[in-house]
């Protein structure tokens, strides 16, 4: 029986997990979404092209891998439908090699509703949500009234719908939020709920299945199957900078839950991270830079949402974060992205541990959004040149090499490839 390799998320996100399950894609016979919803942006770049994917797996590129949304993820149709009419733009079929489990929830219009009024209600205290409605949908989940993709099938869905849909109205105008004057993409409620409906004869079209029975089953025949995460591990609902967190699992366990695969089933997991550090919205970012050099990993890193647009916020590598995402995770192997964007650097810093209360230590708090973190740096010269010339790993300069090998060091985990573009060519795996 074959394992469920993993691809994850170590820092908060936006690491490069598109363009990496993409590489690796080819050594897999199956790649499958395990959680995290629209609100997820996966990046790839080949011939030139940028293509932006937030629901449907990273392996959709590769016809003739199969390509699964697991029962973790949440789909939002009317956005899905976009996704699959942009990639036909691209002469790429997804019906014919993605697979959608019966079991993944639904994202309503009014779900999109209800999260821009619970933000709204937060004031100060807003979290930065992408207002794509992942929040109430999960939570719908849990409560155990939300409506999955096996209900559109049945002949009750329109009455679960509105059911489900008149309570998010009423809880929303509970937090005295303006309904009417609701914008979806510039659409009112009903004018989306419309577009909405719509696509779902798109989501009809895709073989949806009991995908627990269809993993476990591949495995059983010897396929290499690859988990794929969205989000980050310092997100999770969990173990994350919680309340700044997402609503889903982003770590190995969630893929057990998110495919319905066993603990016992989990092979490698190769676990991303930047070079330096990069948040999208509120939250605690101990290495966080308000200078020049935060404003330049921005903009030569083009460190902006692919979901959302917004300015990420920019710092060093944060060694204490990074190691307990490695803890979290059991993660087997590292895969760095993004050293080019520090070509020019004289000098590049790394977080080491963390000062609280003029105490040292090297591990999160559970206190993180209310104590101030001092990090503690030490500094590396910088490699001053080009990367894209390298052809190999051991071809890299020997000033970044040394702080790869700083980074293992205080890791404790091997670095299996390091991505010195944006394109899926320039990915140097290291050998064994």
């Amino acid at each position: 029986m074959s394992k469920v390799d993993v691809l994850l998320g170590l820092q908060w996100g936006d690491e490069g997990k598109g363009k990496i399950v993409d590489v690796l894609t080819p050594d897999y016979d199956v790649i499958a979404r395990f959680q995290g919803g629209p609100n997820a942006g996966h990046t790839l770049e080949f011939n030139g092209i940028k293509h932006v994917l937030h629901i449907i797996p990273s392996g959709i590129f590769h016809k003739q891998k199969l390509n699964v949304i697991g029962n973790g993820v949440l789909i939002e149709p009317a956005i899905f439908s976009e996704e699959v009419d942009a990639l036909r733009q691209k002469n790429v079929e997804p019906t014919e090699n993605l697979y959608i489990s019966k079991k993944a929830h639904l994202i309503l219009p009014s779900h999109r509703l209800l999260d821009a009024a619970n933000e709204q209600a937060k004031g100060n205290a807003k979290i930065g949500s992408t207002l794509k409605g992942i929040g109430p949908a999960y939570t719908d989940k849990i409560a155990r009234t939300g409506i999955r993709v096996g209900d559109i099938l049945e002949f009750d869905f329109r009455e679960k719908y509105q059911l489900l849909k008149f309570q998010h109205i009423q809880m929303a105008k509970m937090l005295k939020f303006d309904v009417e004057a609701f914008r979806i993409n510039g659409m009112s409620l009903e004018e989306y709920e419309v577009r909405w409906m719509e696509s779902l004869e798109t989501l009809r079209k895709f073989k949806l299945i009991n995908s627990e029975y269809f993993i476990n089953n591949c495995l059983k025949e010897g396929k290499k199957v690859l988990a794929e995460g969205a989000q980050g591990s310092m997100l999770d609902i969990d173990f994350g900078s919680y309340p700044f967190v997402t609503s889903s699992s982003t770590i190995t366990a969630g893929v057990c839950s998110g495919l319905g695969v066993a603990p016992s089933t989990i092979g490698r997991v190769m676990g991303i991270t930047k070079a330096y550090c990069t948040r999208v919205g509120a939250g605690p970012f101990p290495t966080e830079l308000f200078d020049a050099t935060g404003h330049t990993l921005c903009e030569l890193g083009h460190e902006f949402g692919a979901t959302t647009g917004r300015a990420r916020r920019c710092g060093w590598i944060d060694i204490p974060a990074l190691r307990y995402a490695c803890m979290l995770n059991g993660v087997t192997d590292l895969i760095v992205t993004k050293p080019d964007v520090m070509n020019d650097f004289d000098e590049v810093k790394m977080c080491t541990s963390y000062i609280i209360n003029d105490k040292e230590t090297d591990e999160i708090p559970f206190e993180f959004n209310e104590v101030e973190i001092r990090p503690n740096l030490v500094s590396f010269e910088g490699w001053k040149q080009e990367l894209n010339k390298a052809k190999s790993y051991e071809e890299l300069p020997a000033k970044l090499q040394a702080y790869l090998s700083a980074l293992e060091l205080r890791t404790g985990v091997r670095i299996m490839a390091v991505s010195v573009s944006p394109d899926r060519k320039d990915v140097l795996f290291r050998n064994a």
